[in-house]
């Protein structure tokens, strides 16, 4: 390397690439002191100890560094990109999440209201049949609007803790936007600079290279991750009105309706399961694409109100199927003529998602025992967690116009056996004599 280039090799070189002190051309590279040397500098006192290379290994070397962060800038950069992409989609998300959830408080509040305002008018006529008292009718009245400004009060509050919840999510969303959009901004910068870097001359590739390196290798050092928000489905929505008890129905199953590899117990209200499919007669209304069980009753008016022990399945549907029987053909629709609530338990965390659209709702503990609520007049299905009282999720203005009967169903393994089974709760005796007056607690 400390040879006299050629005179080929000299007419090549630029005028600015020669050393100005010894007017020697730089042909070395000293890697410590990041500068190109000629062959008279590189043998002076002050770096008899450095390493230095040929200017054009020196350049290879540091072109193929470049090109590999380059590389691996871009794939950060389209990693940054699609995460700014899925952010600005959750917060679209998030404020139809906010909107959906407020409309299921107010649906439910409206609903327990009005459940409370019935049970104490039927027990108020039941008292005025013996006598009429004008003081008392006002004293109910009165009565009963103090209790309407409690269960509104308790209502703002319930959605001004949402509100909350929901503009915090937002301003956490919006630094996020803000920090991806200028990573990705630094980025392209860099890139860019990267790309014109790789493309110049071997000496002017050399210049500041260890520099450009580690600057171009700082947004490595930046972790790109999303926004840590508040799941709005953990906002846990009070449920259970006391009056929903006096609602209970002792429902049954259909064995006309039950899938082969189901077993139904003797008084029809449990079902479980089994590994090698039953021969059973076939019939018009049964499933035999899931492991599914219609209930025996059929509700065309009126509210209802069920409760399922799902401690034993690993996987299952709960809720309401509009019935084949009771529209024409016989074969039903495969989507929208039911809805239902579905767990289920991955490893030792569960997922619980209503239908329809397929949406998932709230994600943690199990749940003992499902609550289904049915009110055909106002067209709406309500699901609780009967052991925390809370609701889980609401339907309203549903689009069945037939009768509609509760439905069941659990999977069927791919592999092994299954001992999974539902069932059907008794209603409490005492709590079918339950009265409510508009003293009584909200839930």
């Amino acid at each position: 390397m400390s040879k006299k280039p050629s005179l080929q090799l000299q007419q090549q070189i630029p005028e600015d690439a020669y050393c100005e002190k010894h007017r020697e051309p730089h042909l070395l590279f000293c890697d410590e002191d990041q500068i190109t040397l000629c062959d008279k500098c590189f043998q002076s006192q002050e770096r008899k100890d450095h390493i230095v290379y040929g200017v054009q290994e020196a350049a290879e070397k540091y072109r193929k560094l470049f090109q590999e962060l380059l590389i691996t800038l871009m794939e950060k950069l389209e990693i940054a990109k699609s995460l700014l992409a899925d952010e600005q989609e959750r917060m679209v998300m998030v404020q139809g999440e906010e909107q959906n959830l407020k409309e299921m408080i107010e649906s439910e509040y409206k609903m327990m209201f009005q459940l409370m305002a019935e049970d104490n008018e039927m027990n108020f006529e039941s008292l005025q049949g013996c006598i009429f008292n004008q003081n008392l009718r006002e004293t109910n009245q009165s009565q009963m609007v103090e209790l309407e400004k409690k269960f509104h009060e308790t209502l703002q509050m319930l959605l001004q803790r949402l509100n909350n919840v929901g503009r915090e999510n937002m301003n956490k969303l919006k630094e996020s936007e803000v920090r991806l959009s200028e990573c990705i901004c630094s980025l392209e910068k860099i890139t860019a600079e990267l790309k014109k870097k790789c493309g110049v001359s071997t000496l002017a590739l050399l210049q500041d290279a260890r520099y450009c390196l580690e600057c171009g290798g700082s947004p490595l050092l930046e972790c790109l991750e999303p926004a840590q928000i508040t799941e709005l489905s953990l906002c846990q929505i009070p449920g259970m009105n006391k009056m929903l008890k006096v609602l209970q129905r002792p429902i049954t199953l259909d064995p006309k309706t039950a899938h082969p590899c189901l077993v139904l117990s003797e008084d029809l209200r449990s079902v479980r399961l089994r590994n090698v499919p039953q021969d059973i007669p076939g019939n018009p209304g049964r499933f035999d694409f899931r492991a599914t069980v219609l209930g025996g009753d059929c509700f065309i008016s009126g509210k209802h109100y069920w409760e399922v022990d799902v401690q034993k399945a690993t996987k299952w549907q709960l809720g309401v199927y509009e019935d084949p029987a009771r529209r024409k053909g016989d074969m039903p629709k495969a989507y929208g003529d039911k809805v239902l609530l579905m767990g289920v338990m991955m490893g030792t965390d569960w997922t619980f998602w209503v239908f329809p659209p397929l949406k998932r709702v709230s994600l943690g503990e199990p749940m003992h025992k499902v609550g289904i609520f049915l009110d055909c007049k106002n067209r709406q299905i309500s699901f609780y967690d009967v052991t925390k009282r809370l609701l889980i999720y609401n339907f309203t203005h549903l689009a069945f116009q037939g009768a509609l009967r509760p439905i069941f169903s659990l999977c069927i393994p791919n592999a092994g056996t299954c001992s999974d089974s539902l069932s059907i709760c008794l209603p409490n005796v005492s709590s079918c004599n339950v009265t409510i007056s508009p003293q009584s607690s909200l839930l």
